[in-house]
């Protein structure tokens, strides 16, 4: 049963009894003011949608609204820079997916040190990525199109929603551990990607199930694996990288919470719980599975060391494959 907000602020200022009193007193009280949410995207991405769909919860639930603010630009780091500067007061949180944990590596100098300038809130959401291929191509399953690419070295191209995504990041971690000669085309979303590939001019992609799920379904795509641990919803048919004979090809994309270091820990745990809360509702998960994301809603620890195990994991990749932010 979910507690009352002011029961819950109650236990976790006593969770915190070490925090000076007027602190603790001042989080009671949060918040008092508007909270903007940046999104360090332009408007109408996964990370706009899935962040008004939780502002908009979030004003319902607590009482003072939670605003979007899309700061676009350098593939996520101006966003991200500029939350990084904001006062650790709660009244600004960033909406951050896996440039995160990539721009570092991706990019010679970001606004922001990773670990250091953003506590972690809680990972809401993730989704899966889902290798595809036309129809025209003449493999039915993951073993047959690495054959069918091994014995045509250089004819094969793939698709992805552009330089550094994880859609990109994937296709080099499939390319690079089974030493196959494939070509990528970038594109600048995950829908021109997918249309390129319907159209049969890039005949493979690795694109998140939004864009790419009813073009299988309707058979203009031909499904081979989705990457995640677990099969998509979305398309419970097709088998995981594992099932598939490939484990070590794996990666998700994702949405989470993240605020300016140092806010107050008893403003964390509301935000945690609140959001927990709302990611837990009927309608929400409804929408979510529209979209492609499954709930998560991890503790702040759990949202930190995953962080941290990705930036390792693509950096390696990154710096594997020789890419270099466009």
């Amino acid at each position: 049963m979910r507690l009352p907000r002011r029961q819950f602020i109650e236990l976790a200022a006593a969770a915190v009894a070490a925090y000076a009193a007027p602190r603790i007193a001042s989080a009671q009280s949060y918040p008092e003011k508007p909270v903007r949410m940046i999104v360090p995207y332009a408007p109408g991405g996964p990370t706009d949608v899935i962040t008004r769909l939780v502002a908009q919860r979030l004003t319902d639930h607590v009482g003072k609204q939670f605003f979007v603010e899309n700061v676009g630009g350098g593939g996520g780091n101006i966003g991200m820079g500029r939350a990084a500067k904001a006062a650790p007061d709660g009244y600004t949180a960033l909406v951050v997916n896996p440039s995160y944990v990539i721009n570092p590596t991706l990019y010679d100098k970001v606004p922001y040190e990773l670990g250091k300038d953003f506590d972690p809130v809680t990972l809401m959401v993730l989704t899966t990525l889902v290798l595809a291929v036309h129809p025209s191509v003449p493999a039915r399953t993951m073993s047959e199109l690495v054959a069918l690419i091994r014995a045509n070295p250089g004819k094969y191209s793939y698709a992805s929603p552009g330089t550094g995504t994880p859609g990109h990041l994937v296709g080099e971690q499939f390319r690079l551990s089974l030493g196959l000669d494939l070509v990528h085309v970038p594109f600048n979303s995950a829908g021109l990607a997918v249309g390129s590939s319907v159209a049969g001019h890039t005949p493979i992609c690795f694109a998140s199930p939004s864009p790419t799920a009813q073009q299988v379904i309707e058979g203009r795509l031909r499904g081979l694996a989705v990457t995640s641990k677990a099969r998509s919803r979305s398309l419970p048919d097709v088998p995981t990288t594992a099932e598939a004979g490939f484990p070590g090809i794996a990666g998700d994309n994702w949405q989470g919470v993240m605020v300016p270091a140092g806010t107050p820990r008893e403003v964390i745990g509301l935000l945690h719980h609140e959001i927990v809360a709302i990611l837990g509702l009927a309608d929400v998960k409804e929408r979510l599975a529209v979209l492609g994301f499954e709930p998560v809603a991890s503790t702040p620890a759990e949202f930190a060391r995953q962080a941290r195990s990705e930036f390792d994991a693509w950096a390696q990749v990154i710096r594997a494959s020789g890419i270099k932010a466009q």
